[in-house]
């Protein structure tokens, strides 16, 4: 037998080694989490993948409410005046606006229609909201009694990208975006070391996707911080993704929207502020770090559905009692709670085979498998898969022992997941101090006509600061700096030496290839 009949059926194709961006496409068409639209650069979430975000929006819209957060909201538009006050904002974002210019159209000679009624301004089709909530917040603060200001919202946002892919960079999409404001400068850098702890504490206990939380380099920042904070996750082709990001903004927007309070003293001050943010691409990140060459792997806490049942009734004598016997089997999980939220379940009873149901819930990751045919219900048992275990790996369970184990079971996949990522992310890291070696680690092999090998991952290498050297060897390797971690990583022994400058360093950068 060749080597590729001996290979186990997979339901995608190319697999993560042979075309890992091809592969990623598949697994989000074949979980139906998306689709493009037909408007260049958008896409369409369909219901399984917008219930993924809506689990993931409750959680963290709980998160910042127990941090003091509310929510509100601002206008889609953003006059283009506003943009223009903080030049390194609208420096930063020019490239990528949206903007309308007309408020009509009426019919033209040749019949079509035309943009008529020019605005007197133009309007900026929002990419962020920094400008447009500072206008707010300075009506709304006038004194430090007015102050902490605590908000976030619940929006779209658009970003003109030339080169896109579905959940990791759309023209449009979903995000929520934190803005506050501040009496001090003190308690506005704790409020953004506090948002960005809140992103990491999600990402890990409820995506089970470990990151690395750290300050970005000058290069990195957010156009107009002062400092801007990232979560920084390895995905499974060993590339970087920025899941999340906190920004101080000092007193830079607070001035340029004048957002000014009296003091305890009476004196009139300007109002220290910061934004955060995460957004759809959180879908994106956990589709890569947890899936395989069967299709989406989802962590149970945030799975539309935690269990999926179907009966097995062709060879059944009463295919209605198995049937009767599913149903009942689906209330009894539905009745237990699993962190916050009823059990899920999803009873498939559509008239399709069981090999296909099977492959369906397989691709859209569905944690636990459930098929009932005629013996199992003779012997009041249930076959079982898991879907962090290969896919034709079952279990007979007696039906009681199944109902009463399922959210340990549940737990128990929740905590590998996020094992097995760090583990991952532990093989592919590595502490590089010779400059050879670091551009060997990132370079792509060469003389294969085929799709590019995976290769690189993290490199913890040391940095002196110099800007030029970081520029270039991201225009030489494609490769940045992530972060610089703000906690102490098992790796990072110290002060060292740069090993492109010569120069000291204070401390080791995480630096990878990123999206």
């Amino acid at each position: 037998m060749s080597s590729a009949a001996a290979k186990p059926r997979t339901a995608i194709t190319p697999c993560r080694e042979q075309n890992y961006p091809e592969w990623y496409q598949q697994v989000v068409r074949a979980a139906d989490l998306a689709e493009t639209s037909p408007v260049r650069g958008c896409m369409v979430i369909k219901p399984w993948g917008y219930s993924l975000w809506e689990n993931m929006q409750r959680t963290l819209d709980g998160m910042f409410k127990a941090t003091g957060h509310r929510n509100a909201y601002f206008p889609l538009f953003i006059p283009l005046s506003y943009l223009e006050r903080e030049a390194e904002h609208v420096e930063g974002f020019a490239k990528e606006c949206a903007v309308v210019t007309h408020h009509r159209l009426e019919a033209g000679p040749d019949g079509g229609l035309v943009p008529t009624g020019k605005l007197e301004e133009p309007l900026v089709v929002r990419p962020t909201s920094e400008t447009i909530i500072g206008e707010m917040f300075a009506k709304w603060v006038e004194s430090y009694r007015d102050l902490p200001l605590l908000i976030n919202q619940w929006a779209n946002v658009v970003r003109w990208e030339l080169r896109t892919r579905m959940f990791l960079r759309t023209t449009e999409f979903l995000w929520q975006e934190g803005h506050t404001a501040h009496a001090t400068r003190e308690e506005a850098e704790a409020e953004t070391m506090q948002m960005l702890r809140v992103y990491a504490d999600f990402a890990e206990n409820w995506m089970a996707m470990p990151v690395i939380p750290g300050l970005k380099s000058p290069a990195e920042r957010f156009p107009g911080a002062v400092e801007t904070y990232s979560i920084e996750a390895m995905m499974q082709d060993r590339k970087a993704l920025q899941a999340g990001t906190s920004h101080f903004l000092g007193q830079n927007f607070s001035k340029a929207s004048d957002i000014k309070f009296l003091d305890e003293e009476g004196q009139l001050i300007h109002a220290w502020t910061t934004s955060w943010g995460v957004s759809t691409r959180l879908v994106g990140g956990l589709v890569m770090t947890h899936s395989d060459d069967d299709g989406l792997v989802l962590p149970p806490k945030l799975a539309p559905a935690h269990v999926a049942i179907w009966p097995i009734t062709h060879k059944a004598d009463d295919p209605h009692a198995i049937t009767t016997f599913c149903r009942s089997l689906a209330a009894e999980l539905r009745a237990k709670t699993y962190h916050g939220r009823p059990v899920e379940v999803e009873l498939d009873e559509r008239d399709r085979r069981g090999g296909d149901k099977k492959w369906d819930w397989v691709k859209k990751g569905v944690p636990i498998r459930v098929e009932v045919g005629p013996r199992d219900m003779a012997n009041n048992v249930v076959t079982v898969f898991r879907r962090d275990r290969p896919h034709n790996e079952r279990a007979s369970l007696p039906h009681a022992e199944f109902v009463g184990s399922v959210v340990a079971t549940l737990d128990e996949m929740q905590d590998g997941m996020l094992a097995r990522a760090r583990a991952f992310r532990a093989e592919h890291t590595r502490s590089i101090d010779d400059a050879d070696e670091f551009r060997a680690f990132f370079a792509a092999p060469k003389g294969d006509d085929g799709p590019t090998p995976i290769h690189g991952g993290f490199a913890l290498s040391h940095w002196c600061g110099d800007a030029e050297m970081e520029a270039k060897i991201n225009a030489d390797l494609g490769v940045t700096i992530r972060c610089i971690p703000i906690d102490r990583l098992p790796e990072d022994d110290g002060p060292g030496t740069c090993p492109f400058t010569g120069k000291p360093s204070e401390r080791r950068v995480v630096w990878a290839k990123a999206y």
